[in-house]
């Protein structure tokens, strides 16, 4: 095939969840500049922005010419959520840039909000409401837990950038607020869906995928988000809503914690008793974003909260989403090079 051929075989298959990418690839940007770490956070974050461009042109590219195909993935509720990760690659991309570029970021949180809006009546109505199958709860996954994930990564982008307007404070205290209150609505909702799939239908060991580690990933983001929240400059909206949030963070981070070794069993049980093939593939960036998460939401609620023990977690674990990111990023590479993919095939 020519690389031309290869370039729109890859623009016609672009899975919903590809911005995946750049969501894990930007957090731990965001992790190792909260560290000190400038020149490999700023590594990182050029990969994130090319990374961004190049797959929304793709993502273009794909509605343009590819138009039934992304209808059909938006009406597949396995594959359907996915598309929030647009969202959130738009929200983590804003979040990194605040203060290297405010103008970007606003851009950025733009795109971000009115993306969020429409996907967030779009997607659901297509994916679940319309379908005529019943029930569509057999089809819930971990994807569905990137919804929570965009709505957060609007209200952190939108706290976020706050501090750094001379207007419209009022109004991005509003979207900061109402985007976290839907996020942790959604998060409750997305749980029980999932977990009444987990134990009213038989499951495989290729059912329990990586997209599951977003259900940690989730919780840490809204701890993010709302720790900013709290930090916002006094609004009537901040004032009204800055009590409860303080303590939700905080068991928000316990139960994010208490995930990990949930998550971790899960993948015991796929690849080591069922003996399911350690391959690569692109879902494999679902679990680096929520270890980036998690390591950020540690660092950040332990400053901001005055916990030194939250914040040596966080900055230990840290370590443990770079190593992710590295072996995620070589495993991607390597299963490009036609010589690799053979021996593996073979």
């Amino acid at each position: 095939m020519t690389p031309m051929g290869r370039i729109g075989a890859a623009v016609a298959g672009l899975p919903p969840g590809a911005f995946a990418f750049v969501m894990a690839t930007g957090i731990v940007s965001v992790g190792l500049d909260q560290q000190g770490l400038s020149a490999a956070s700023n590594v990182l974050l050029v990969v994130a922005v090319v990374a961004y461009v190049l797959l929304v042109l793709a993502l273009v590219g794909r509605l343009v010419g590819h138009r039934e195909r992304a209808v059909a993935d938006l009406h597949d509720p396995r594959r359907a959520f996915g598309y929030f990760t647009v969202v959130a690659g738009s929200g983590v991309l804003a979040v990194r840039l605040l203060e290297v570029q405010p103008t970007v970021s606003t851009v950025l949180l733009a795109v971000a909000s009115v993306v969020w809006l429409v996907l967030g009546y779009a997607v659901p109505w297509a994916a679940v409401l319309s379908r005529a199958q019943r029930p569509v709860l057999t089809e819930a996954n971990g994807t569905w837990f990137i919804w929570v994930v965009a709505s957060q990564s609007v209200a952190t982008a939108s706290a976020g950038l706050e501090p750094l307007v001379d207007t419209g404070q009022d109004a991005l205290a509003v979207l900061a607020v109402v985007a976290w209150s839907v996020g942790v609505v959604l998060y409750a909702a997305c749980a029980v869906f999932v977990a009444l799939r987990l134990v009213q239908y038989p499951l495989t060991p290729e059912d329990l995928d990586p997209p599951y580690w977003v259900s940690m990933g989730a919780v840490a983001i809204t701890v993010v988000a709302g720790a900013k929240i709290v930090e916002m400059t006094s609004t009537p909206m901040v004032d009204a809503t800055s009590g409860l949030i303080a303590g939700l963070v905080v068991l928000c981070w316990a139960w994010a914690t208490w995930l990990i070794p949930v998550l971790v069993a899960v993948g015991v049980w796929r690849h080591v008793v069922h003996r399911l093939p350690l391959r690569y593939e692109s879902t494999w960036w679902s679990i680096v974003f929520p270890l980036g998460m998690y390591a950020v939401a540690g660092m950040y609620l332990g400053r901001a909260d005055s916990l030194p023990l939250v914040e040596r977690i966080g900055s230990a674990w840290l370590w443990v989403a770079v190593v992710a990111w590295a072996c995620a990023a070589a495993a991607m590479v390597l299963g490009r090079l036609p010589s690799v993919r053979h021996t593996v095939e073979a």
